[in-house]
């Protein structure tokens, strides 16, 4: 365990589950950090008297956990059929050129963006669609991507 992490915000967590809980732990610990740092698990398997492993292999079958950091603003792009054939990989290679990201690189450095490519939201008739922190945005277009892009830069 690292010395200089500071575990207060993980015991207040703690506090407030069951020690069985697991899932939900680790979504209130990634809320906070945007992803799950390799830190958490040996304290928690301490705190929850279970294996290291058990939790990491929670951590890691979810999609929805990360153990990468992500950035304050999480930009999921869809490429499900709807989307796609409405021309969505134009706002997603808008979104990486302006972010200066990749397939590989999908965070800024700063740790302001993240952007991912996902299969589906489920909204196909507001096609193409793009999700800012679960906040859904349709009928999605490079320029609307660049407004969106310029209002949340704004906002820091």
């Amino acid at each position: 365990m690292t010395k200089d992490f500071d575990f207060s915000q993980i015991d207040a967590i703690l506090e407030n589950h069951e020690k069985t809980a697991i899932i939900a732990i680790l979504q209130d610990i990634q809320e906070i950090y945007h992803y799950l740092p390799a830190e958490i698990f040996p304290y928690l398997a301490k705190k929850l008297n279970t294996a290291e492993a058990r939790i990491y292999s929670v951590a890691t079958f979810y999609e929805n956990f990360s153990l990468e950091p992500k950035g304050k603003y999480v930009l999921k792009c869809c490429d499900g059929t709807a989307c796609h054939v409405r021309k969505s990989t134009d706002i997603l290679e808008y979104l990486r050129g302006e972010l200066g990201l990749s397939e590989s690189k999908t965070t800024t450095d700063d740790l302001m963006f993240t952007l991912e490519t996902v299969s589906c939201l489920g909204a196909c008739g507001l096609a193409p669609v793009m999700t800012v922190n679960d906040e859904v945005h349709p009928a999605m277009t490079p320029d609307k991507a660049a407004a969106l892009l310029k209002e949340l830069k704004e906002a820091e």
